[in-house]
């Protein structure tokens, strides 16, 4: 018990001075110890074990003030690299970024109808293609993170994908056979969520709200500082709360839900309506809102309405610093925040200060690849000695 207690604050230390250099660097050690309230000795053998593992580098001396010149430590960004992958209904999207997050190469697939079998060796191909880029380094590839558009359970088993068929393919197995590197999966929500807490909008924020909004509705909720999963990892599916009593029926076997009235494909849906039956895709809405179209004006109103409808739901009930859009829709046309925001101040309870702030994503398709990315990052950092440097496969 002794023993494991001592590893698990070596542990710890080790977390707390690495997580504090990331942020700082370059950094002396005296100034790592007043920032991580450990003391000298603990930080001086803490970082000594970091720069054995490759992580951290000393680059010389700083600026004195007054003493001897204290030599700087930087984190080694380019120790290993991680993948990630978003597995959508009709793309397939894979980056390669550094331990930092700063992509290095990004490929982008997209496709109509294919077979399951053929999309496996698809999705083989471009994880190949991506990490065939990797420069040269000391750990190598440390794993791949899928973002899939769909239900994952704590076991990070795809149970459900509404648009697609990736819910009858064991994504963990297939990547793991096929690659020398850890798997991890998530639904592309959280993903995004985490993708937006590290490199955008909500990095000052403890408690947010991540809103993805396409073929249909996925969140993703940081509560105090951290992703939250739920019981099961099935929390966030919230495009399935009823919004209008007796509505329309959905998929999932409820009336009336959120995504039937504020995704993207309701709203492109609504529009080929009106437009008697015309195929409506991005460009030719963007164009159309351009263009002043009355039409598409009408129904940016009852899309930002419905929509507002669903946020004011949740700021009711999670009370979030911030809540970031993340829509092709709305990012290419932010006039529909507006919308967006006139339903919430209509609707909202008047004890709630209205001080959430609604942003649209910053980081825009990026988020969810980011995101997933990042999981594997994490959780390298928490113990890279268990991680070999992983060949290749060419």
């Amino acid at each position: 018990m002794e023993l494991a207690d001592q590893n698990y604050i070596k542990m710890h230390s080790q977390k707390m001075i690495l997580s504090t250099m990331i942020k700082h660097y370059p950094i002396s050690r005296v100034k790592l110890s007043e920032l991580t309230n450990l003391n000298k000795a603990t930080v001086s053998l803490q970082t000594n074990s970091l720069i054995e593992k490759h992580l951290v580098s000393e680059i010389g001396a700083g600026a004195s003030n007054g003493g001897r010149k204290p030599i700087l430590l930087v984190f080694n960004k380019n120790a290993g690299y991680a993948v990630g992958v978003e597995l959508a209904a009709n793309y397939i999207q894979t980056i390669l970024i550094d331990l930092e997050g700063n992509m290095l190469f990004s490929d982008y697939f997209e496709f109509v109808t294919q077979s399951m079998e053929a999309l496996k060796i698809i999705l083989i191909e471009r994880i190949r293609l991506v990490t065939n880029h990797a420069p040269e380094s000391p750990y190598g590839i440390i794993g791949i993170g899928v973002a899939v558009h769909g239900f994952c359970n704590e076991n990070q088993t795809v149970v459900y994908t509404p648009n697609s068929n990736w819910d009858k393919v064991d994504i963990k197995n297939l990547l793991e056979d096929q690659f020398n590197f850890p798997v991890f999966i998530d639904n592309e929500a959280n993903a995004g969520a985490f993708g937006e807490k590290l490199y955008g909008s909500i990095g000052h924020s403890d408690n947010s709200i991540y809103i993805s909004v396409g073929t249909g509705i996925g969140l993703g909720i940081i509560l105090n500082n951290k992703l939250y999963r739920g019981s099961d990892g099935f929390l966030g599916e919230l495009g399935h709360m009823t919004i209008e009593f007796n509505g329309k029926k959905c998929v999932c076997g409820n009336q009336g839900c959120w995504e039937l009235y504020a995704s993207e494909s309701a709203f492109f849906n609504n529009l080929s309506r009106i437009k008697k039956g015309r195929e409506m895709t991005h460009e030719k809405a963007n164009k159309m809102i351009q263009e002043n179209d009355g039409d598409i004006l009408i129904e940016i109103e009852k899309f930002g309405y419905c929509l507002g409808i669903g946020i004011t739901n949740l700021i009711n009930t999670f009370n979030p610093d911030s809540i970031i859009l993340r829509s092709n829709l709305i990012e290419a046309n932010p006039i529909i925040l507006k919308s967006i925001k006139k339903a919430v101040s209509n609707r909202i309870a008047r004890y709630i200060p209205l001080k959430n702030e609604i942003l649209i994503s910053q980081l825009n398709r990026n988020a969810a690849v980011l995101g997933a990315a990042s999981f594997m990052i994490e959780k390298f950092l928490v113990n890279p000695k268990i991680y070999n440097k992983c060949s290749v496969p060419r």
